[in-house]
């Protein structure tokens, strides 16, 4: 995190339906985040406050609780971030009839 300092940054997330091997959807999304400077210090403080949580979290952001802390700006799908384009699947699982429209 700390060479992400100060700069922007892009994630991108993906998402497939498959059917026999057959892709039958997908969706790709591209989140933008600009990381604040932060001091070495606040890294440190956050990273022990987060715990070992933050490992099951999409870049160590854990964007839902204390990473919130780590951006000055953020363009794009807060689920994208969380690592699925949720929103977007849930469209194409109810077309598909596999969820209730």
């Amino acid at each position: 995190m700390l060479a992400l300092r100060g700069t922007e940054h892009r994630l991108v997330s993906a998402v497939v339906l498959a059917i026999d091997q057959t892709v039958t959807w997908k969706d790709i999304k591209v989140a933008r985040l600009v990381v604040r400077p932060f001091s070495k210090t606040f890294l440190d403080r956050y990273l022990d406050r987060a715990g070992d949580e933050i490992l099951g979290s999409v870049g160590a952001y854990c964007l839902e609780g204390l990473g919130a802390q780590l951006f000055t700006a953020i363009d794009g799908d807060y689920f994208t971030i969380l690592g699925l384009p949720l929103l977007p699947l849930l469209e194409a699982l109810r077309t598909r009839g596999v969820l209730d429209a």
